[in-house]
C-alpha cells in the first residue's frame, strides 16, 4: 500500500470535483489530506483519507506567514512519508513543489488556472512566475486545464517537456445526468457562482435589468456565496423589484437545473476549466459564456451556446434575447448538444485514467 498525499486550498473543490478520484486512489492506497478549511472534513474522512487541517492565507502574499507555511508542510510531509504528492492551486503547487524537490519525493502538479497574480504583467507576476519555475521544476508531471495556461507557461520557460493537457476536472456524468428539458411559459436564466466582479456578475444583473423591462416571462436567478459584500445590497434591491431571485450558496445545483433554460456565465476570471459550465452542458442545458479560456473551449458557438466578448453587457443583452426568441425544439437541441460535448470531451474518468497513469508510473520506478 502506497501513502498519497493530496494538498490543495480547499477542501470545498476536493469534494466536488475530485471525490472520483479520492474514491479511486484510496482502493489501493493510504491518502492524505492537507487544506486549510475543514468544511468537507466529514466527507474526506467518510472516504476513508486522512484529513491534516494547516491553516494558510489562500490569496495574500505575506513572507512571514508563507515560511511559516512551508516550515509546517515540510515538517507534515517529513512526518507522513509520501510516495508521491498531488498538488492543485498555487500555494500548494510552488510550495509543496519546492518541498517535494528537496526531499526528493515524486511530486504530480495540477494548474487549475493561472490566477491574477500571473495574468497582470508587474512585480507580482514575476515573483510568482520566479516561484512557479522553482516549485515545479522537478515535478514527475504538470496538468494543464486548458491550452493558453499552458502555451503561456511554456513561453515563460516555467515548463518544458513534462506537462500534460487535460479537461479540466472533468464532469461525473453519472450524477449529473441528463434532465427532461422544462417547457412552460416562463423562461428561466440561472447564475452559478461566487458573486464576484471578476465572473462577471456586473455584466448579468445589467442584463437582467435590460431584458425583464422586455420579456416579464422571464427570470434571473443568481445560486452563490457573495464573496464581495458590495454587491449585495444592490442584489437585494433588484431582488425586491423581482428582477433577479437570489439563493445564496446551494450544494445541490441539480435541483435549479431542473427548472433552467439556460447557464449564463459571463466570467473574465483566469478559470482553468469552468465547472459550472461543464455540469451546465451535462445536465442538458444551453450556456452563454465568454471568449474566455476556460469557458470557450466548453460552447461550440450557436451549436451548443453563445459567446460573448468579455465585459460586454451589450452583446450579452443581445445573446440573451436571440437565444430568448429560439423555438422551444432549438432551445432543446442546444442542451443535448452540450450534453454529447461533454460527453465525448469532458468526461471526469478522462480525468482520473490520466492521473492513475501518472501514479502507476511513479509505482514501477
Amino acid at each position: 500500500m502506497k501513502k498519497i498525499l493530496i494538498i490543495c486550498n480547499s477542501t470545498t473543490g476536493l469534494i466536488n470535483f475530485r471525490k472520483e478520484l479520492l474514491i479511486k486512489l484510496i482502493e489501493d492506497n493510504k491518502v492524505y489530506i492537507i487544506a486549510p478549511d475543514t468544511s468537507y472534513k466529514k466527507d474526506i474522512s467518510s472516504l476513508g483519507c486522512s484529513f491534516i487541517n494547516i491553516q494558510f492565507d489562500r490569496r495574500g502574499v505575506n513572507i512571514v506567514n508563507d515560511l511559516k507555511l512551508i516550515n509546517n508542510l515540510k515538517k507534515k510531509i517529513k512526518e507522513i512519508k509520501p510516495d508521491v504528492v498531488l498538488t492543485y492551486t498555487i500555494k500548494p503547487n510552488v510550495y509543496g513543489g519546492y518541498i517535494c524537490k528537496k526531499l526528493k519525493i515524486p511530486y504530480i502538479v495540477n494548474i487549475t488556472g493561472l490566477g491574477s497574480a500571473v495574468e497582470n504583467p508587474g512585480l507580482l507576476q514575476k515573483l510568482t512566475l520566479f516561484l512557479y519555475k522553482i516549485g515545479l521544476k522537478k515535478a514527475k508531471c504538470v496538468f494543464f486545464q486548458n491550452k493558453e495556461n499552458l502555451d503561456f507557461m511554456i513561453s515563460k520557460k516555467i515548463v518544458k517537456d513534462n506537462y500534460k493537457l487535460i479537461p479540466g476536472s472533468g464532469v461525473n456524468l453519472e450524477y449529473h445526468k441528463l434532465l427532461p428539458y422544462p417547457n412552460n411559459k416562463k423562461i428561466v436564466f440561472l447564475f452559478i457562482s461566487r458573486i464576484l466582479y471578476e465572473k462577471g456578475i456586473e455584466e448579468y444583473l445589467n442584463t437582467a435589468n435590460e431584458i425583464k423591462k422586455k420579456y416579464p416571462n422571464t427570470e434571473f436567478h443568481i445560486l452563490g456565496s457573495c464573496d464581495d459584500n458590495k454587491y449585495l445590497p444592490k442584489i437585494k434591491e433588484l431582488e425586491k423589484k423581482k428582477i433577479v431571485i437570489y439563493h445564496g450558496e446551494v450544494k445541490d445545483i441539480r435541483e435549479y437545473q431542473k427548472i433552467s433554460n439556460c447557464t449564463i456565465h459571463p466570467s473574465f476570471y483566469p478559470e482553468g476549466m469552468s465547472n459550472v459550465l461543464l455540469e451546465s452542458c451535462a445536465a442538458g442545458r444551453p450556456i452563454i459564456t465568454t471568449n474566455r479560456p476556460g469557458c470557450k473551449e466548453i460552447v461550440d458557438d450557436e451549436v451548443n451556446g453563445y459567446l460573448i466578448n468579455i465585459k460586454d453587457t451589450d452583446m450579452l443583452i443581445e445573446k440573451v434575447e436571440k437565444f430568448i426568441n429560439l423555438p422551444y425544439e432549438e432551445k432543446k437541441q442546444m442542451g443535448l448538444n452540450g450534453r454529447k460535448k461533454v460527453e465525448k470531451e469532458f468526461d471526469r474518468n478522462i480525468v482520473i485514467e490520466a492521473y492513475m497513469k501518472e501514479i502507476m508510473e511513479v509505482e514501477n520506478v
